[in-house]
Formats: C-alpha cells, structure tokens, sequence
C-alpha cells in the first residue's frame, strides 16, 4: 500500500511520493547524482545574471559578489512553475518586511528574456488590476537564460525542484536551503543572529539519508521485494528515534504508515495490521478529506492485487458516511472513490451508481469528465457480464456432459 507513504515537500522528492506536492521539477528528472560540491556552510557563488527586469526602478543593483554584513535570497523560478507563481506573494511579503534588515531578495529564472517579459503584464491570479511586473517590483526579479546560476546554485547542491531559496547570510555563507515558504523562520534567526547552521545542516543530511532509503525501499516493494523494503524502513526508523523535532515526529509517523501499507500489499492481514489501519479509519472519521486520502491509498492497493479482506468493506462504509458532510468540491471526488473502489472488487452495479451520484454533484468539464468515466465502467459491467456468462455456460456445459 505505497501510496499512503508522502513525506511533507520539504523533506522529500516527487519521486518518492508518485503524487504533486507543490514543487515543480526541474527537467532531465531525478537521476543517482554525485556529492553536493554547494551545500549549508559553503561560500556562496558570486552571481553573473543577464538581465535585471526591474532595475531601473532604482530599489535595488545588480548583485554580483555578496556584501559583508547584508542577507541575500537567492531563489530560482519559472514561469511555467505554478508553485513559483504562488510563492510570489510571500517573496514580496518577506521582502518588504526585511528591507531596513538588508535583506535582498534576487529572483532567478533561466527561461529567454521574452518569455518571462511575455507574463509581466498580464494580471497575477487572484489579484485583478495587479500585473505581474507590478507585483514583483518589491525584490529582484532576473533572467539568467544561459543558466549559469542554475549550475553553480541548482545543480551544485543537487536540488531539482523549483521553486528553491538559498538563503546567503551576512558572512557570505550558504546558510540555508529550501522552498522559499519555509523561508521565514531562518531568514529571521539569520537576521537576529540566533540561527544554529550547523543544526540545520544535520537536518538536511537526515534528510538526504532518508531520501535515499526510500528511493531503495520504492524499487524493492515494486519488484514486490517487500520483506526487505521492510526492514529498510525499520534501519530508518531506528536513526529516527530519537530525533524529537517535528521532522523526526512527522517522518517517524509517515514510516510507520507506510510500513503497514507494505505489509498489507504483502497479503498480511494479521490482527495487528488489521488493528492499524482500523484506527487509521477511526482517525479520519469526522474529516473527509482525510478520509478521502485513506480510501485512495487502500483503492490503490487493491488495484495493485492486494487482498486486504474486510477493510475494503469497511472503508466503504466509512467514506460513504463522510461524503455529504464533506465540501461541495469534494464530494464528486468522494463519490468517483466509492465507484472505483467498488469496481476494484468487481462489483459494477454500485459502483455505477455512485459514479451517477458523481455526476449529479458535479458540472461543466468536470461533469463530462465523469460521464465518460461512467462509460468506461459501464462497458466494464458489460464485459464482467459477458464473461461471467460464458463461464456459466461451460460450467452447464461440462456437468451435461459427465
């Protein structure tokens, strides 16, 4: 039951968690990759970007070598990056709240100059009459299309999704690194001078520890290699026990889920797994989203050929109860689980009547999309029908012969 396993964004990769987090990807993927040679600690390249979009409004230089005593964001973008799009309010807002703090925030993407330019006037979601030009005016917006600042600061650090902050304090040393979101603790602490560099520099290389066993138990339970992926996740758990932070809290939580969902893939159905998830179910009562996600990760498990016996029952009934109480935007969503885990098990009649409901809930080009998933599981009845059919036939068949 993989699928359960998702690690918060700042501790993990996409590819370990096969669903969108909030991070776009920079492109060639994630490949095994050589040591950092840029990292908490290091000196902070010197920048050479091309192009200043907003440097004649005069707030602030180019930025070429790092000033003593100054704090630099350097943080890399896209304008295909929705992500990036998003964190542009929180950039503005740490921007002017640290400007007498000599903070300066340098905004990098490596796309041509016309395409960047070519989104600057246009209005920024969510903020009518606000274009993107007007919006980003607040810190240091740049394009550096031979991407060279992309290699000395991305690449370097083996960091490959975007968007991405290198936070450069007043010594001119990497001191941290991360999704800018995030950025608003250390930034602080960097100004007050209370920042512990080191402490975060164990954090990231738990981090990168951790990053890499997952990779391995990934590959080990899709090779259906489940009593070592298993025993991987226990090494990690013990490196984790005694880290008492909310990363430690939270990764030993998220390990532990998804080490029952391993077991479960496996075909164990102990009491003691059985146990676990029905108290899983108990937790989500009451929030349908959550539910909604424990009900996607057993579906994916079923889908995947695991067994997992009077749960699938039991969920159904869990998320059935969860649905009218849930949002409006949701409840479509809900209903197309019960219809997909229904049709899991074979049982097409409910699950063609949940997708119904599906459609009642829904309109527009959400509601065509669930009318052709409602196609789609209607020929699937037919064929279950047919092939049931025939079965029965050959059964009737071989007993009018003997």
């Amino acid at each position: 039951m993989t699928r359960f396993f998702s690690l918060p964004v700042a501790w993990t990769r996409k590819t370990l968690l096969g669903a969108a987090c909030g991070v776009a990807f920079l492109t060639g993927g994630v490949a095994a990759q050589a040591e950092p040679t840029l990292t908490v600690g290091s000196k902070a390249p010197s920048l050479d970007i091309e192009h200043y979009i907003h440097e004649d409004l005069g707030k602030f230089g180019p930025v070429t070598d790092f000033e003593d005593g100054k704090i630099y964001v350097v943080e890399f973008w896209a304008t295909w990056c929705g992500p990036c799009i998003q964190s542009m309010p929180h950039l503005v807002e740490l921007q002017e709240r640290h400007r007498e703090n000599g903070v300066q925030i340098v905004s990098i993407s490596d796309e041509d100059l016309e395409t960047v330019e070519g989104i600057l006037e246009r209005d920024y979601p969510g903020k009518e009459g606000v274009t993107f030009a007007e919006l980003t005016s607040a810190y240091t917006l740049t394009v550096d299309p031979d991407g060279s600042s992309t290699d000395d600061y991305m690449r370097a650090a083996n960091q490959n999704g975007i968007p991405a902050a290198f936070l450069v304090g007043k010594t001119g040393l990497i001191e941290w690194i991360g999704h800018p979101m995030s950025l608003d603790e250390p930034l602080e602490q960097v100004i007050e001078g209370t920042w512990d560099r080191e402490a975060f520099k164990e954090e990231m290389a738990r981090q990168q520890r951790l990053e890499e066993a997952m990779q391995k138990v990934n590959r080990m339970a899709g090779e259906g290699n489940f009593e070592d992926a298993i025993k991987v996740i226990d090494k990690v758990l013990e490196e984790f026990e005694g880290v008492d932070d909310e990363m430690g809290q939270s990764v030993r939580e998220q390990l532990t889920q998804f080490k029952y969902g391993l077991r479960l893939d496996s075909g164990d159905l102990s009491e003691d797994v059985m146990t676990y998830f029905r108290g899983q179910l108990k937790e989500a009562k009451g929030n349908p989203q959550a539910m909604a996600q424990f009900s996607y990760g057993l579906m994916s498990s079923i889908q995947q050929g695991a067994k997992v016996g009077k749960l699938a029952d039991e969920t159904l009934v869990a998320l059935n109860a969860e649905i009218e109480g849930a949002d409006p935007q949701i409840q479509p969503l809900m209903h197309v689980l019960v219809a997909q885990m229904n049709a899991s098990l074979e049982r097409f009649d409910a699950a063609i009547e949940a997708q119904k409901k599906a459609i009642e809930k829904s309109e527009g080009r959400q509601k065509e999309r669930m009318e052709g998933m409602l196609e789609e599981l209607e020929e699937l009845a037919d064929v279950d029908s047919t092939t049931k059919k025939s079965d029965d036939e050959k059964e009737d068949s071989s007993e009018e012969g003997e």
